[in-house]
């Protein structure tokens, strides 16, 4: 028998449900209720979908619209859910977040990055958008395993000492995406089914390894409406490639209360800023980014940007509140969701 993983919470009082219903249509219709919004809008407390719009179309050019169970691109919102796979892991006491990378792909460059480095942007690693195009010329498609072999054939150079400060970068977690595989001996989205998506019940979720799925599923558009084709990095992931609605990144938000699913010490880890060098209130967990201010509860977020995909997973976790907006016409109000939370508490 399947466990079930989603906690139980409390229906939030109706009183609280009029006015976020209020304040979120008021929202959806002042930022994104235009034509350039395309995809999926959510609110919710605990348990309860306060809010939910799909809006537009997943492709122009058959006039397929969005329903509420249309996967959609979201870039590096994929990040939470990588990382979630990992602590999963840990918590199976199957990987150590402080030993080296080296433990796990016995053929890594670099012997003092620890996985947690990666985890946290603090690696020091070089952003392999750059180095791929200088060492490759597009004409095949890239796997993650090629990434890494390009950093070792090439003796790619770290930008900075690992931990030595926070730098966001998608080699990061195309890294991470090899080390599950290594550790499951299962391939990226397979392991991700079993560890993530199976067990939260997030039935509209899967992550694009097949270039010939790539013409039937959700398109991505720029600004003026054009249809991004695909091209030699769109088979990469870890960092990207999940494809998931607003309603099953909601099931995963519900996901990280649970004790079953994740344990105390793996949340507290999660939760918990790294980069605290420079002043400010931003910061970077495991996966997740953070707005920390005084005399208010922190947010934890991930945006996303790939092609015109553009999108916002948001949590308050003191006052239990989701928000999520997903968009495929390059639509940048989506990321607008600290405005809409500030409202809501």
């Amino acid at each position: 028998m399947r466990e079930n993983f989603l906690v139980e919470m409390e229906r939030p009082k109706k009183s609280w449900i009029k006015k976020a219903r209020y304040i979120s249509d008021t929202f959806y219709n002042r930022f994104l209720a235009n034509p350039e919004f395309s995809g999926h809008f959510l609110v919710a407390k605990n348990k309860t979908i306060i809010y939910s719009r799909s809006a537009g179309f997943s492709n122009l050019e058959t006039h397929k619209e969005f329903t509420d169970s249309t996967p959609i691109h979201v870039a590096s919102i994929s990040k939470v859910a990588t990382a979630i796979a990992v602590l999963r892991l840990f918590d199976q006491k199957k990987i150590s977040l402080d030993k080296p990378v080296k433990e796990y792909l016995a053929n890594f460059p670099f012997k003092s990055i620890r996985v947690r480095d990666l985890l946290t942007h603090r690696s020091g690693l070089p952003h392999y958008h750059y180095f791929v195009d200088h060492y490759t010329n597009r004409s095949w498609c890239l796997s993650n395993r090629d990434v890494l072999e390009l950093m070792i054939k090439h003796k790619i150079p770290l930008n900075y000492k690992p931990n030595g400060k926070f730098a966001y970068c998608n080699t990061n977690f195309v890294m991470l995406a090899l080390i599950i595989e290594k550790i499951t001996g299962k391939k990226f989205p397979k392991a991700m089914q079993e560890l993530v998506f199976k067990p939260l019940k997030m039935k509209n979720t899967f992550i694009l390894c097949d270039k010939r799925k790539f013409s039937v599923i959700s398109q991505s558009y720029n600004s003026n409406k054009r249809k991004r084709e695909f091209n030699h990095l769109d088979l990469i992931y870890g960092d990207k490639n999940m494809y998931t609605t607003a309603k099953d990144l909601f099931r995963l938000n519900i996901g990280t209360y649970s004790p079953k699913f994740l344990s105390y010490k793996s949340r507290k880890q999660m939760f918990h800023g790294y980069s605290y060098e420079k002043k400010g209130m931003r910061n970077y967990g495991l996966g997740i980014r953070i707005i920390e201010e005084p005399n208010t509860s922190d947010l934890f977020y991930h945006t996303g940007w790939w092609h015109g995909n553009l999108g916002m997973f948001a949590m308050s976790r003191k006052d239990t509140i989701c928000v999520v907006a997903l968009n495929n016409m390059y639509n940048y109000k989506t990321q607008k969701m600290k405005l809409l939370v500030d409202c809501l508490k």
